[in-house]
């Protein structure tokens, strides 16, 4: 693979300006190719899960499934009169008939108290599209609102909501961008105090997920896209992108300080390739191969979040290692040419550490063993909030009520509770058998009439070939409730199997609101264990292929074990409880999202590998150089803290953006990653891991050793390849 790498670094860096055309091309064609093939969108199907997924594909078979459905909900002012509420229920009904939107307008409900009326209104289509197609209806309800300024007429349903929070969704990512680009770019310039060299990371992170947006829409056709696809790119392509683009001009402006002139710059770029080159494939394989185990979950989201990093985080690969040395070969050009002109030679690069991280491994170097147990034990500290983990799902009831078809939402359920959730218990059985079948269903529905935590009218629809029935019960309660989790499990556990449930040969299965609610998390945890044990194999046969040491590939496992466990427990403790609300500004839903942990455990050991790829492999060169093990690990890790440093605080400057999205899902996304990534940098890669390979000594190398990857030193390595 070395000499690959090298091969390719020297004929661009030999070449320029064909690897940068050859580069641009890349990214137009894949940008092209997504463009003209178009993306595949996930479809209803695609998100069925469980026991209510498995319902709902028994309702679509008899053509009963979820329609999309808005409300229109029409109240008198305070004080007014009620006497124009029917009116404009008229008005409403006939502009939405009208609509070729539209399949059916129900007749106007009047509210208990008699001062606001409900129109339903059921659009043509698949569920997930009708909100590309529910804005006409809302000029309806606009104009009925203009005709009628005595009242109040609002208009919700799944359709307006996904509108409305995708575009804030959108409008929050592109603020993002505006927030993360400039800061990202400040950091760079401090790191390199210049504008050209900051910028060139930043424009191949760019670049990157331009032509991963592309490949990921192609991708599409094979993984459904869910929706937040382009979000992981984002999200991942930039801490990668920098991060690789980092490795890379770090290890090649040493080289050309070191060799003071005398190779040129195809050269000085082979040695960089030689080097960082390996570590930045073997990060972004690392990355890819975690990522990948998220397909396992079997579910259409993680589907999604899978291609994205994978797709983003391969190319990134590619680009730091084909058109990254060509650009590095001109600006190392320029700047010799100008220190020429100035009569000035490059120096030989400081091996000199920083104050800070000297002091750290100083402290850590004279009683390793007791740094190790105060660090591990600060980790486990904030690992411990995890035990008091609670997943659920994201309901509608958490979005922004600055929305306005989420605080329509709202009002139509508080005057209307009955519409809060709604269970749907799907019947499939032999036509002759339709009798029994409705006598079932008739006995659980009064069964449920004398439950308090069923109201309304139960109501039962059967589909035109009599093979599938549908009974639909109210609940006066969010689906994120107590109440409402409780009445799922007495209709699972014990209505249902005492009534319809009983009879022999009867497929039976209940969905609705609550049961995905739950079924979601319940499916979560039970694909977890494979997901988590493919990580962990995954993380340490890669280590082990990296280095040849069966040790070090279990310290890897353990110490990303440790950073995720400390992030994981910080965020449940910032998000599960009320008291950061405030300072981040949401609202606890008293748990965690059910795909946050599982996303961040596995993106986050895809990450920790770029960390874990650089430093040791910065250690392993000086103790084949012949350096004892000891001083090789402090001054691996003291020469590699500057890099692992920036490109950390860059991660966090991105992932530390998302926190200020109005999703709580992207939110809590967002301060995990952050938190992660500050804890693997600052405390797992600069305290617990030299502590521990001061301990194992040479110990950390013996097994498995095998011919070394790296050239062991400098003169060697200018022989090999200049």
């Amino acid at each position: 693979m070395m000499r690959l790498l090298v091969k390719a670094a020297r004929w661009s860096a030999g070449h320029p300006w064909r690897a940068v055309a050859g580069w641009v091309l890349f990214v137009v064609v894949c940008l092209g190719a997504g463009i003209s093939v178009g993306g595949v969108a996930a479809t209803s199907a695609d998100f069925r899960i469980g026991e209510a997924g498995q319902a709902e594909a028994m309702a679509e078979d008899g053509g009963l499934q979820a329609r999309p459905l808005e409300r229109v909900l029409i109240s008198v002012k305070e004080g007014g009169d009620t006497a124009s509420l029917d009116g404009a229920a008229r008005d409403v009904s006939a502009r939405m008939r009208a609509l070729p939107e539209v399949e059916a307008v129900a007749a106007p409900v009047r509210s208990a108290d008699g001062r606001s009326v409900r129109v339903d209104v059921t659009m043509r289509g698949p569920e997930l599209e009708a909100k590309k197609h529910v804005e006409p209806l809302l000029a309806q309800t606009a104009a009925v609102q203009k005709a009628h300024p005595e009242l109040v007429v609002d208009e919700s349903g799944s359709p307006s909501i996904s509108k409305d929070v995708q575009g804030q969704r959108d409008d929050d990512l592109a603020r993002t961008e505006m927030l993360a680009l400039p800061i990202t770019l400040i950091v760079l310039l401090l790191v390199f105090r210049s504008v050209v060299m900051a910028a060139l990371p930043l424009l191949l992170a760019v670049s990157s997920i331009v032509a991963a947006i592309g490949l990921s829409m192609v991708a599409s056709h094979v993984f459904p896209d869910a929706g937040v696809g382009t979000n992981v790119i984002l999200l991942v392509g930039m801490a990668v992108g920098v991060d690789y683009t980092l490795f890379y001009l770090k290890r090649e402006r040493e080289e050309r300080a070191r060799s003071g002139g005398r190779l040129s710059s195809a050269a000085v770029v082979g040695l960089a390739a030689a080097t960082a080159g390996r570590t930045v494939v073997m990060s972004g394989l690392a990355v890819a191969v975690s990522s990948a185990t998220l397909y396992l979950a079997d579910d259409v989201i993680f589907g999604s979040l899978a291609t994205g990093a994978i797709t983003v985080s391969l190319v990134a690969v590619v680009s730091s290692l084909t058109v990254l040395p060509a650009l590095l070969a001109v600006l190392g050009e320029r700047a010799e040419r100008r220190a020429a002109r100035r009569g000035v030679r490059a120096a030989e690069p400081a091996r000199r550490t920083g104050r800070i991280t000297g002091a750290v491994l100083r402290a850590t170097g004279r009683r390793p063993a007791l740094t190790l147990a105060v660090a591990t034990a600060l980790m486990l500290a904030l690992a411990a909030p995890l035990l008091g983990l609670k997943l659920t799902d994201v309901g509608r009831e958490t979005y922004s009520r600055d929305l306005p078809a989420v605080a329509a939402f709202h009002r139509v359920n508080d005057v209307f509770p009955e519409l809060s959730s709604v269970h749907r218990i799907v019947v499939r059985a032999d036509p002759a058998r339709k009798g029994e079948v409705g006598d079932g269903l008739a006995a659980l529905a009064q069964r449920a009439g004398t439950d308090p935590l069923f109201t309304g009218r139960p109501r039962v629809l059967t589909s035109a070939d009599h093979r599938v029935s549908v009974l639909e019960l109210s609940v006066p309660h969010y689906p994120s409730t107590e109440q409402a989790q409780e009445s799922l499990r007495r209709l699972r556990q014990d209505a249902v199997p005492a009534t319809v449930g009983a009879l022999s040969g009867v497929e039976v299965a209940v969905t609705g609101d609550v049961a995905r609610y739950a079924d979601y998390p319940e499916h979560q945890k039970d694909r977890m264990p494979l997901i988590i044990g493919a990580l962990l194999l995954a993380t340490f046969a890669l280590t082990v292929r990296a280095f040849g040491s069966p040790v070090l590939g279990l310290l890897g496992v353990l110490l990303n074990l440790l950073s995720a466990g400390a992030a994981l427990g910080l965020l449940t403790l910032v998000f599960q409880g009320t008291w950061a609300e405030g300072l981040l500004g949401f609202t606890s839903m008293g748990s965690i999202g059910s795909r946050v942990p599982l996303f961040l455990f596995v993106i986050l050991f895809g990450l920790s590998m770029d960390y874990q790829m650089f430093v040791i492999s910065r250690i392993q060169e000086a103790v084949r150089g012949g350096m004892p093990a000891r001083q090789a690990v402090l001054d691996g890790i003291g020469r590699s803290a500057s890099v692992v440093t920036s490109a950390s605080l860059v991660m966090v400057t991105v992932f530390a953006s998302f926190v200020g999205l109005h999703l709580i899902e992207m939110k809590q996304m967002g301060f995990s990653l952050a938190a992660a990534v500050l804890l693997d940098a600052f405390v797992i890669r600069l305290v617990i891991l030299p502590a521990a390979m001061l301990l194992l000594g040479g110990r950390a190398w013996r097994p498995g050793r095998r011919k070394a990857a790296i050239p062991a030193s400098t003169g060697q390595s200018m022989q090999n390849v200049g």
